[in-house]
């Protein structure tokens, strides 16, 4: 199969798809891949381009929906596998999980497959999913994998509602409810110099406000464990409304406050 830079050429066979690593590896390029699932939206497009911004990289992208999206040839993928990776494999880390943790693993078990399949030097995923993050670098380290794993922020609507491919699946009577999230994370990262207690408090408070029972909402340490008393954590939340599931996440420098930084 002829190869050509940033054409999004389509390979439905892993042996190709690793025929295409060893080779870009033999001529020294860094290999990059950027695994994404059944569906494409704007947040995903960054991370192509995150991926594409790192010098002299391969861009790979593994997709697994019905049809290969345009977008891949216009935003100059290099190579898209289109299929399925990992085979049911779950590799557990051992977290604190507030996600499903079969899911999770799941998911560990299908990048890494990814990465082997590809031979990357380097993956790129999206601090939405943050808990994912966290369980994939823990994996990557104890298997001292040589790969690098780099994030990328958040993309938001002019709403402030993280970009997911559930909000379209919102009803019209949920949209509101539906902001209520990332304003209370929000609102909890803005009292960060109060402490932990006041973040929840506060973004608990927003929540209850707007009517919102939250199925989860906890400050995590950046490792998933407690929240430090002063330093940099991660608060998490996540709702259902409709039957849609919607998580979110943000930075909080606990005891420090942005007001702070820099100072």
């Amino acid at each position: 199969m002829a190869f050509e830079p940033g054409a999004a050429v389509v390979v439905t066979d892993p042996a190709q798809l690793a025929t295409y690593g060893r080779a870009f590896r033999k001529v020294g390029k860094s290999v990059v891949v950027v695994p994404l699932g059944e569906g494409i939206h704007a947040g995903h497009v960054q991370l192509i381009r995150a991926a594409r911004s790192l010098l002299g990289a391969v861009v790979m992208v593994t997709y697994s929906g019905e049809k290969v999206p345009e977008v891949f040839a216009s935003e100059k993928v290099d190579v898209v596998f289109h299929g399925c990776l990992g085979g049911g494999v779950c590799v557990s880390t051992g977290i604190d999980h507030l996600e499903d943790a079969g899911e999770i693993d799941a998911a560990v078990g299908n990048v890494i497959a990814a990465a082997g399949a590809t031979h990357a030097t380097d993956i790129v995923l999206g601090e939405k999913d943050f808990e994912l993050l966290v369980a994939l670098q823990r994996a990557v380290t104890a298997l001292r994998m040589e790969v690098k794993l780099h994030s990328v922020p958040i993309v938001r609507a002019s709403s402030g509602v993280a970009m997911s491919l559930r909000n379209d699946r919102f009803a019209q009577v949920d949209r509101e409810k539906a902001l209520a999230l990332s304003a209370a994370l929000t609102a909890g990262a803005h009292v960060a110099e109060r402490g932990a207690d006041e973040v929840l408090a506060t973004a608990r408070g927003v929540l209850e406000a707007a009517g919102v029972s939250p199925d989860y909402l906890q400050l995590r340490s950046l490792g998933f464990g407690p929240p430090p008393a002063q330093g940099d954590a991660r608060l998490l939340g996540a709702i259902t409304l409709g039957g849609v599931r919607l998580i979110d996440n943000v930075g909080v420098p606990v005891g420090v406050g942005f007001k702070n930084i820099g100072g």
